[in-house]
């Protein structure tokens, strides 16, 4: 109206975003021994994978069933490095997410994210690492009903899963529904097994941390 002062609009503050679900160093390990168990009994290796990726992978197992998380943590990066190299088949999706990411260079405001807030760039991640863990759920355990192995109650888990991601986002219940997952992924798959059939001698943490220095 005529004569009020000028007042600039009223800006809504952006919600906040919601803080991150903690996670134990077994849950990390555990989101990627189980899917990666799963890539490694693929059509793409015909059925025997090279002792380069399988004895990563037993490094792993043993020292996630030692309760040594760390270290598995440290065979599953090996791991990731391996899924990358181009001597190997590529991995069909959603499992060529387990190799190690080399993204292309890049100037850095080509980023859609760049200029965000610090808040906002960790629950944008925080939701594709989620939508990412379904994606892999769900097709370990499509696996493992195309090949007779037993996953009738783990259906129910992952449409529980998806429910809580819809509506209530990254949540402690998502993780909940997803590492049940895992749990009977990692227990009822049989370990992969090399070219003459046997799995791939497991080497101590340290020897092979010296062995590929």
């Amino acid at each position: 109206m005529p004569g009020a002062p000028n007042r600039p609009p009223e800006s809504t503050p952006a919600p906040a975003a919601a803080p991150p679900v903690p996670e134990t160093p077994q849950q990390r390990a555990l989101r990627r021994l189980a899917p990666a168990r799963v890539a490694l009994l693929l059509d793409a290796w015909k059925g025997a994978p090279g002792a380069d990726l399988l004895t990563p992978f037993d490094r792993a197992e043993a020292a996630f069933a030692a309760g040594d998380f760390a270290n598995a943590s440290t065979a599953l990066d090996l791991l990731s490095i391996r899924f990358a190299e181009p001597r190997w088949p590529t991995l069909p999706e959603p499992f060529r997410g387990l190799r190690v990411p080399i993204p292309a260079p890049v100037p850095p405001h080509w980023d859609p994210e760049h200029g965000l807030p610090a808040p906002e760039k960790d629950a944008r991640r925080a939701r594709r690492v989620a939508e990412e863990q379904l994606a892999l759920a769900s097709a370990s355990a499509a696996w493992m009903t195309a090949h007779q192995i037993d996953a009738a109650d783990l259906a129910p888990r992952l449409e529980e899963a998806k429910a809580v991601l819809a509506t209530e986002g990254v949540v402690p219940a998502f993780y909940e529904r997803i590492d049940a997952v895992w749990d009977g992924v990692r227990t009822r798959i049989p370990r992969p097994k090399g070219p003459a059939g046997k799995a791939a001698p497991v080497a101590e943490p340290a020897a092979a941390e010296a062995g590929e220095t």
